[in-house]
């Protein structure tokens, strides 16, 4: 009986087991297919409030919309409502990163990166923006608006995975506030200058001024330009709690490639205008294709979420990309605290009150946090940013920063939707006027064969300085007294050699009458950029991309026969040292060569300056190829290291520096480094914001692929070196590569690195990666009626609404 029993027993727990398991698949079922209600109608119509007339929503094989409109507002509408369809979370965290409102939907966890962001205000200035705009550009946005509302409104299942998974509540309406700040967001993410000053403020009490300055050489002179024109500070323990404690979202993230060459130098006798814009990567990419056509209105190319205006691309007429100028927008001000009242600091004219403002960060599951956030005449206290500021900052002082990104005027989308419509170089200099921040190496080309450049945006003029370094605001001594003027900025128009090219590299030369900025980019993308136009690649749109593409490392050419010259010591190193002489620099993935430089460079690096630079050398930690070739050359003080009574010279480092490195690659990826590839360790990595910190769906949400190129390739592959667990990892490059054909602007080529959609359980969320690996293009021509690859979704004014629109 007792076995009859148990074996009934195991029987029932049995049946339980499986009717548990089939629960548990159907709740996932339902879960997925529920999820899946995320994913956008494409074909069919849907009526959407505000639109005057119908509009065409054509999608391409690959999710690249095609949108006809009969007017500018419908067609402004219509890409809201097709950008929500497709990266709606993105746009949702933008915003509510942009406004320091993440904890409402994250919780307690995400109060800090809600507290930091409220001290800058971007918000704020988005909002006080918009009443600086024109007419038009003002009525574009709140289409655009009314368009991201029509999703919010009409869509009838979820909007985002990601907002399902949050149980966030439902999504506020789209405000021309949101779409404003992400131009603040990114003015501040391309400006680096308050990095380098803190860092540079933290290590005075360590080095002498001039050897600070070799660690950013000035590489002014190794590459044409573009054109052919201490203080008392603060405790420096504290500048390097500010760099811990800025918001990660708005570490600086420039580089970018752009060149145009005249008929002179093309197979058509018409310009080519190359432009492939360097930023941190994420999935979905930050990127959207798009092309919108109306008749007075025609752009393809690069939008972003959240924005109206095509941001990179043509309009039929002309094409433009951008580079980042890297010039000194921003400044840090040592602000003294008034003794007789802690509410007020000092400054030329006597004790001035702090501006002051209260702000409730409200917390999803706990209470609301009260901050109080302050500011000087010169901007925002940043020291705030410092949990116990006081401690670090010294006493009776704090920090504000100066930055041309925070003024409230700041007109940059104005200048961006003059881009779109510009019929000639006279036109597009006149949007250039109101291009504010970030300053931008903006390079245009047209179809009647003109190429151009302007370098539009706000620079300082200070009053004494270079503001490489953190000023004291009680003297006004390094104070801003203007900006220089919009006819003095940078700007060629045909060049007589036929070319325009910057790759961060100086856009002036030494004889600039204005301060820009200290060139301290490293001159090889540049070099190699000339050296392919000398060679004919560019006169085709595919040599174009084939130059995009390029891996050759004139960085390690420079600097691998430095670095072999010793005589290495043991089995491997010698084996290694043998790959590395036979190398002609290419950084392909499946070579191992690539990977035995970079990190035998990565580690000469930290032997070279670790001890100098001591606590804040993570901070420091670079490859720095042109400080280290200075340092082969000559400067051997570097090699020797302070903490050995013993004097070390430069071959010893490298000696030592080669053996750790292989050490290190061979604990990774076996002994023999012939088997080694460069791809194993530099993959392009990219991160879901949410789901990439979820084990099991970052295997859903993120997208890893080998990658070539490096630092300092035209294919730029930027990692971290500082980086314990992926120091080769690629986190920083192309998100976007756009080859402009001026004789067949149907014939220009793009490709963004993830896809068109950033929804996880869309076909178009990782599609384009393989091609973007690959070096391959697609072309966004209009699709022809009846095209099998493509889906129509037509867009009607909803019943009974007035008729009209704005624009």
């Amino acid at each position: 009986m007792r076995r009859r029993r148990r074996g009934r027993a195991w029987r029932l727990l049995g049946w339980a087991a499986c009717g548990a398991a089939a629960l548990l698949a159907a709740a996932a079922t339902g879960g997925y297919l529920w999820l899946r209600t995320s994913l956008p109608q494409t074909a069919g119509s849907i009526a959407l409030p505000g639109l005057a007339a119908p509009v065409d929503v054509v999608r391409d094989r690959r999710g690249i919309p095609h949108i006809r409109a009969r007017t500018d507002g419908d067609a402004y509408l219509a890409l809201g409502f097709v950008h929500a369809q497709d990266r709606f979370f993105q746009m949702e965290l933008m915003r509510r990163l942009g406004a320091g409102r993440l904890a409402e939907i994250m919780g307690s966890a995400a109060v800090g990166i809600d507290r930091r962001m409220r001290i800058f205000g971007l918000y704020r200035l988005a909002e006080a923006a918009f009443d600086h705009l024109g007419p038009e550009t003002r009525a574009a946005l709140a289409a655009y608006a009314e368009g991201v509302n029509a999703y919010i409104d009409t869509h009838p299942g979820v909007l985002a995975p990601e907002l399902a998974i949050l149980l966030a509540p439902r999504p506020e309406p789209w405000r021309p506030a949101d779409s404003l700040v992400w131009g603040r967001l990114m003015a501040m993410r391309l400006s680096e200058n308050m990095w380098t000053e803190a860092l540079r403020a933290g290590l005075a009490e360590r080095l002498e001024p001039e050897r600070i300055d070799e660690l950013w050489p000035d590489s002014r002179g190794e590459a044409p330009p573009s054109l052919g024109a201490s203080q008392d500070g603060a405790d420096p323990e504290f500048f390097d709690a500010l760099l811990r404690a800025w918001p990660p979202p708005l570490a600086p993230v420039t580089a970018s490639n752009v060149w145009a060459v005249s008929g002179r130098h093309t197979e058509t006798g018409r310009p080519i205008l190359a432009n492939d814009p360097h930023l941190g990567f994420s999935a979905p990419i930050l990127w959207y294709l798009a092309r919108v056509e109306t008749p007075t209105l025609s752009t393809s190319g690069a939008t972003v979420p959240g924005v109206p205006f095509t941001i990179l691309g043509h309009n039929g007429t002309l094409a433009w990309g951008f580079t980042t100028t890297d010039s000194d927008t921003q400044d840090l001000f040592i602000e003294e605290i008034d003794p007789e009242d802690p509410g007020r600091y000092l400054a030329p004219d006597g004790s001035r009150a702090f501006d002051r403002r209260v702000e409730t960060i409200e917390v999803r599951g706990g209470a609301p946090v009260e901050i109080e956030v302050r500011a000087t005449r010169h901007g925002p206290v940043v020291s705030d940013l410092v949990d116990r500021a006081r401690r670090f900052a010294g006493a009776g002082r704090v920090v504000a920063l100066a930055a041309t990104a925070l003024r409230r005027d700041d007109r940059t989308a104005e200048a961006i939707r003059g881009f779109n419509r510009a019929a000639s170089w006279g036109d597009f200099i006149d949007a250039a006027r109101h291009f504010h921040a970030p300053q931008q190496n903006v390079v245009y080309a047209d179809t009647a064969g003109n190429i151009g450049l302007i370098s539009p945006g706000r620079v300082p003029i200070r009053r004494s300085g270079r503001g490489l370094r953190p000023a004291s605001g009680r003297t006004g001594a390094q104070d801003w007294i203007g900006l220089i003027p919009f006819e003095a900025l940078p700007r060629s128009f045909n060049p007589a050699d036929g070319r325009l090219v910057n790759a961060n590299h100086p856009v002036v030369g030494p004889d600039y009458l204005w301060h820009l900025g200290v060139g301290d980019t490293p001159p090889y993308r540049a070099q190699r950029i000339h050296r392919m136009i000398d060679a004919g690649m560019s006169a085709t749109p595919e040599g174009a991309g084939a130059m995009q593409n390029d891996t050759v490392s004139l960085a390690a050419r420079e600097l691998v026969p430095l670095m072999t010259a010793i005589a290495p010591e043991g089995e491997t190193a010698a084996r290694a040292v043998a790959l590395l002489r036979g190398w002609d620099g290419r950084m392909d993935a499946e070579r191992p060569e690539p990977l035995i430089f970079t990190a035998w460079l990565r580690a000469f690096n930290r032997l070279l300056y670790a001890d100098e630079t001591g606590p804040l050398f993570p901070r420091a930690w670079a490859l720095r190829p042109v400080f280290v070739r200075e340092a082969l050359r000559g400067r051997g003080v570097w090699c020797d290291d302070a903490a050995t009574p013993a004097r070390e010279d430069c071959d010893d480092r490298l000696a030592e520096a080669l053996d750790r490195a292989l050490a290190e690659l061979a604990s990774a990826y076996g002994e023999g480094p012939e088997e080694w590839r460069w791809g194993a360790a530099h993959y392009a990595r990219f991160r879901h914001p949410l789901l990439g910190r979820i084990p099991i769906l970052d295997r859903i949400g993120d997208i890893r692929v080998p990658s070539g190129g490096g630092a300092f390739t035209v294919n730029r592959a930027q990692h971290r070196v500082a980086d314990r667990d992926e120091p080769f990892a690629s986190v920083h490059g192309p998100g976007l590569r756009a080859v402009y054909d001026l004789d067949d602007l149907d014939r220009s080529l793009f490709v963004v690195a993830t896809g068109q959609s950033g929804n996880p359980l869309s076909a178009y969320y990782r599609d384009l990666t393989p091609l973007w690996a690959a070096g391959r293009y697609v072309t966004m021509e209009r699709p022809a009626d009846g095209d099998p690859d493509t889906r129509t979704l037509r867009l009607l004014p909803a019943p009974g609404q007035a008729q009209g629109n704005r624009i």
